[in-house]
């Protein structure tokens, strides 16, 4: 049975391009595991499989519905063991937690600021609307202004990559010589702002760039069926 996999779109349901649900993508092509999208948009997450979960990514395979990146990347690692490992190991978990926690405090925060108008403006009327205030809440202002501030913020974020440049220096994924489920935490939130935004996060002589190129074209190169904003 082929595994639904909830995925968030916007008005264009060809492009989506939430972070997380591209994490999800890529290790379900690791696996080698055949899914059907489901496209979700941000007022349709409550109804996800009965409301299980407040975010997508969600997915249900047969009887098993699971939410969240991190905890599908374990359970399709604990039911297909026999597949592709995405963690090889207790240490490969427990370093794909520490990935996902700074990336989600490091890249996230930035590429959020960079894409939240280009985000606004991939989203139906409904949504537009839901996305904006939603956002401006959290931000406490507007989405223009927090996005009139992402030219100054460009030299730090680059600073803060530099831990990956430097691990890239000495082995062409994050898992080592091949990629593991700490490649794709990375990958997604870049591939969120490859597709949200056409603001340029990297130039192209940086070693991350040639990276995340690697990590397009795993997988008969699934990154790549979306292309990037314009």
């Amino acid at each position: 049975m082929t595994i639904l996999l909830y995925d968030l779109v916007g008005h264009d349901v060809a492009r989506p391009f939430s972070p997380h649900c591209w994490k999800t993508k890529m290790a379900l092509a690791h696996k080698g595991l055949a899914a059907t999208n489901v496209p979700t948009r941000f007022l349709e997450v409550p109804k996800v499989e009965g409301g299980v979960s407040k975010t997508v990514p969600v997915i249900r395979d047969g009887e098993r519905v699971v939410a969240d990146s991190f905890a599908i990347a374990l359970y399709l690692d604990e039911a297909y063991p026999e597949r592709p490992t995405l963690f090889s190991g207790e240490g490969g978990k427990a370093m794909a937690r520490f990935i996902e926690r700074w990336s989600q405090l490091t890249i996230h925060p930035y590429i959020a600021t960079v894409a939240l108008t280009d985000l606004h403006a991939m989203q139906d009327e409904p949504n537009a609307a839901y996305f904006r205030d939603n956002r401006e809440q959290r931000y406490g202002k507007r989405l223009e202004d927090v996005v009139a501030n992402r030219d100054a913020g460009l030299p730090a974020f680059l600073a803060a990559l530099e831990p990956l440049r430097s691990t890239l220096a000495y082995q062409p994924f994050i898992g080592g010589e091949a990629p593991l489920f700490a490649d794709y935490i990375v990958f997604g939130a870049l591939q969120w702002g490859r597709i949200a935004s056409p603001f340029r996060l990297l130039d192209d002589g940086d070693s991350i760039v040639r990276w995340f190129e690697r990590c397009l074209d795993l997988h008969g190169g699934i990154g790549r069926q979306v292309a990037a904003a314009a």
